[in-house]
């Protein structure tokens, strides 16, 4: 097997403060990062020594696309988090007034998914039983 892994995903974001601080709250995760980046726009690295989430802001607006991405070549489908305790999880994400969807509970573990204030479809696993 590769030792390759996975080692950050990069997402536009409306405000990544925001979203670093909400990473945080349901992750325990902490920004390694943060300033200037392409084309003067801002990003934060949240997350922990090994990975995380480059959440980039561009210098100017721009209009979110509504829709699929399943549907699109070049679509971000959903960012996957294993968590140690689903349910607690879940909680802290409820509790900030999102709604979860599609829970699972099939080998090799259980999950709900839920989108966040930018539409980032987010999927929440537990290998624990």
């Amino acid at each position: 097997m590769s030792t390759a892994f996975l080692e950050h995903v990069n997402v536009t974001v409306s405000d990544p403060d925001a979203m670093a601080k909400r990473l945080k709250d349901w992750f325990g995760w902490e920004i390694r990062w943060k300033g200037e980046s392409l084309g003067g726009g801002t990003t934060y690295h949240i997350g922990n020594d090994t990975s995380y989430i480059a959440a980039y802001t561009p210098p100017h607006s721009t209009t979110p696309v509504k829709g699929e991405s399943y549907s699109h070549h070049g679509g971000l489908n959903h960012i996957a988090v294993v968590v140690d305790d689903l349910d607690a999880t879940e909680a802290l994400i409820k509790a900030g007034g999102y709604t979860t969807r599609n829970h699972g509970d099939y080998e090799p573990g259980r999950r709900f998914y839920f989108d966040d204030d930018d539409g980032i479809e987010f999927e929440v696993v537990s290998y624990e039983h």
